[in-house]
């Protein structure tokens, strides 16, 4: 059997907010520990039909940066839903959400610039 492990390391401030989030995996290109700015992991708990998540990011993490990350996260969802239900639906309705995100973004990002 094989196994495989993925770690996550997380730096404080005093006040218990992310400095530095590094990560690694025993499957992942390359040695060693990464930098992030942001984590985000579930894990399904079967025992209370529950999702336990765990979202970070560090203090430099730039919002625009954040929306897009989570609109990634989304987009991966609807091809796992896919990859692993079949379901053509939700993966449909998902990704058609994430066309809606992405053209919000583009809007922030115009009157950003407008400004």
């Amino acid at each position: 059997m094989k196994e495989s492990e993925i770690k996550l390391r997380v730096v404080l401030d005093s006040e218990n907010i992310p400095e530095k989030i590094y990560w690694d995996a025993t499957e992942k290109e390359g040695d060693g520990e990464e930098e992030t700015k942001s984590v985000s992991l579930n894990i399904w708990d079967h025992n209370t039909q529950n999702t336990l998540r765990i979202d970070l990011w560090n203090k430099e993490m730039p919002i625009d940066e954040m929306k897009r990350f989570y609109v990634d996260c989304l987009g991966g969802l609807a091809q796992s839903i896919l990859n692993s239900t079949g379901d053509e639906f939700m993966s449909t309705a998902m990704n058609r959400l994430c066309d809606k995100l992405v053209k919000h973004l583009e809007e922030e990002a115009k009157k950003g610039s407008q400004q």
